[in-house]
């Protein structure tokens, strides 16, 4: 099981992403999404990301050089994993878990339970408060192909883990999860973080979650 050390970064909230940014790329190493854990999928776009967190939010930024790009789904809490996609999923008590998703234009899909069929959405409303800049823009676009380099940076404020009381990710000792998807892709992969061992694709898979530790 792999480890992380999540650096905390003195910030004002009133940094914008530009600067946070800046801060994450001084401040956290950078880690590499790299497990190919399903023969069938044999594809690997080139995946790294950064993770720091402020008391209050988390930070976030993904790298990615891949060969297509899609990014169709346009409605929060859509099917943006047919997209272009990153995740991040994250428990924070052990026994349920949330999966942040993110297309390539910064579509967000959240929800929380403890498994796959049992998932309870985090509100739009919430899902508004998170800070997410894509180099590729915020507008939809149908498959293209090539060799593209997208980055995407996101801020998630501690009021989006809505159905935990958490105040503040200092300190904070949790399981996590980092992937890259895009099922309708000319291309589909399933790239990980730390290793899932099931049969089939399946990132709804705590049990195979790595340990994460909050400065």
């Amino acid at each position: 099981m792999k480890k992380l050390f999540i650096p905390k970064i003195s910030a004002e909230k009133t940094s914008d992403s530009e600067q946070a940014s800046q801060l994450l790329e001084a401040k956290a190493q950078l880690q590499e999404i790299d497990t190919l854990n399903w023969e069938a999928f044999s594809y690997k776009p080139l995946l790294n990301f950064r993770i720091a967190h402020t008391g209050n939010e988390i930070w976030l930024k993904y790298y990615v050089r891949e060969k297509y790009i899609l990014a169709r789904e346009t409605r929060i809490n859509g099917d943006v994993y047919k997209d272009s996609t990153v995740e991040f999923f994250i428990s924070v008590d052990g026994k349920n878990y949330y999966n942040f998703e993110f297309s390539c234009i910064g579509t967000p899909h959240v929800a929380h339970g403890p498994g796959r069929g049992n998932r309870n959405f985090v509100s739009p409303e919430l899902l508004k408060k998170i800070d997410i800049a894509s180099t590729l823009g915020s507008e939809p676009f149908e498959e293209k192909t090539g060799d593209f380099y997208w980055e995407m940076m996101i801020r998630i404020p501690v009021e989006c883990f809505a159905y935990d009381s958490l105040k503040t990710f200092d300190g904070l000792k949790a399981t996590a999860n980092f992937y890259k998807c895009g099922d309708e892709t000319s291309e589909p992969h399933f790239v990980t973080w730390n290793p899932v061992k099931t049969e089939n694709p399946d990132y709804h898979r705590p049990e195979f979650f790595g340990e994460v530790v909050f400065e």
